[in-house]
């Protein structure tokens, strides 16, 4: 039942519109001033406040603003014993849904408050999306209790508060964009836009374009002038995905814009100001990439001011159950199946996968085994062909190694090279020699701490 709250402090008056209203099925709250009508929103789910516009303690045009502040999904019809053309201005600029005038107009209060309920039940579902849309977005939406994930939120949820640079370091697919987005929305920059460009999809001159926008003339075809993304996201944050992949050119300009605050747009002489935060990602060694020439040393310490490093599926495999679940439930849903688990020698068998596509590959092997499988158990057999193989593989790796077999002295080699770099087994790759996918395939044969 809809809920109508009167505010009057004519006695007569509120006795009126409550009969009124009340015959149409709604349920009707009484309050003679704004103490005793603040009380009653405090405890009730008021739909629609029907106010008078002069009260004994305050005016019904400020209250319909700060009705609006408060409980954006209540709507607010005011009513006047005199029409006043400055007052109705201010109430509708205050969110007030109508202004009438009493006694003249009480013809139109029913179908007034029946107008006002379907924008009651717009705003609510307007105000639910929106709460969807952030929790999707924001870090209880990253799924995993992995120490390494864990640590990596923590981190997120430090630095978020800032305006500090962020560079957020991780193989591709580990969700980086995700992360970004969420340390977008806890920042006080939240309200303003988040815009995203990924560095490696555009040639050199379409993404100075992209970044920085242009002036009419600038080029053939250039007919006005055009906004980058760093105007766009004037106020907010823009993030630069796979940056180690930007031109040195153009590292240039973006070390302007983070010392300065300023750019140069294409074919422009006077610099443009702005207000931005910016988060960079790469899955390339940064420190390496400077090294060979390809990336700018001042750059690197401009964005690294603070480093978050998004753990690989590889090594959150703890996680890889929980993540199976939520696309198994994601796309039973969109695609319309009633799968509603998934089998042991399944899970066994993404546990054992080297993901080098990280959450993006085992989204993507979730979907597809959603598609072929008419049980309502995902299977084995509804895995891919070479994911299959995995649950008949040699299991000879679990035996205890002989002190003398090559196997051993290859794992004692590689245990000794971890521990030289600290963990860090890109470093070790390279030492070795080896690809990251073959060290990672060795840490678990050999079962490698």
């Amino acid at each position: 039942m809809n809920k109508i709250l009167i505010i009057d402090d004519e006695e007569k008056i509120r006795t009126l519109l409550s009969r009124i209203i009340s015959l149409e099925g709604f349920e009707v709250f009484q309050a003679s001033d704004l103490k005793n009508a603040k009380k009653r929103l405090e405890v009730s789910d008021i739909d629609v406040v029907i106010s008078d516009v002069k009260l004994t303690d305050g005016s019904g045009v400020e209250f319909s603003k700060i009705i609006k502040e408060k409980y954006p999904s209540v709507e607010t019809i005011l009513l006047t014993a005199y029409g006043n053309i400055p007052d109705g201005v201010q109430a509708i600029k205050n969110g007030a849904f109508d202004y009438i005038t009493k006694g003249d107009d009480n013809n139109k209060i029913i179908p007034l408050v029946y107008k006002a309920l379907e924008k009651v039940v717009l705003n609510r579902r307007v105000l639910q999306l929106e709460k969807q849309l952030d929790n999707k977005q924001s870090f209880d939406n990253v799924i995993g209790k992995s120490r390494l994930i864990q640590f990596a939120i923590d981190s997120a949820k430090k630095v978020a508060g800032t305006d500090a640079t962020v560079l957020l370091n991780g193989e591709t697919g580990t969700g980086k964009e995700v992360f970004a987005q969420a340390i977008h929305n806890a920042s006080n920059r939240n309200k303003q836009n988040f815009v995203a460009i990924n560095c490696s999809a555009f040639s050199k001159e379409l993404l100075e374009n992209e970044l920085f926008g242009h002036k009419a003339g600038a080029f053939t075809g250039a007919m006005k002038d055009s906004k980058g993304i760093f105007e766009e996201a004037n106020n907010g944050t823009v993030f630069l995905d796979e940056i180690g992949e930007m031109p040195l050119d153009l590292q240039a300009k973006l070390l302007r814009v983070l010392e300065s605050g300023e750019f140069l747009k294409v074919g422009d002489s006077k610099p443009t100001k702005v207000n931005v935060r910016i988060i960079a990602a790469t899955n390339r060694d940064l420190q390496n990439e400077i090294d060979k020439g390809n990336f700018r040393e001042d750059l690197f310490y401009r964005i690294n001011i603070f480093s978050i490093v998004l753990p690989s599926l590889r090594e959150r495999t703890s996680d890889i159950e929980e993540l199976a679940n939520y696309f198994l439930r994601k796309f039973t849903q969109k695609i319309g199946k009633k799968i509603t688990s998934i089998s042991k020698e399944y899970l066994d068998v993404l546990k054992k996968h080297i993901w080098k596509g990280n959450i993006r590959e085992l989204r993507n092997v979730i979907e597809r085994s959603v598609i072929l499988e008419d049980s309502q158990e995902l299977t084995i057999q509804s895995l891919p062909f070479d994911l299959q193989q995995l649950s008949t593989s040699d299991t000879s790796s679990n035996k205890s190694l002989s002190a003398f077999s090559m196997a051993s002295a290859e794992k004692i080699h590689i245990q000794k090279t971890l521990n030289y770099t600290k963990g860090n087994k890109a470093e070790a790759a390279r030492l070795l020699e080896i690809g990251i996918a073959t060290l990672y395939r060795k840490i678990e044969e050999y079962k490698i701490s």
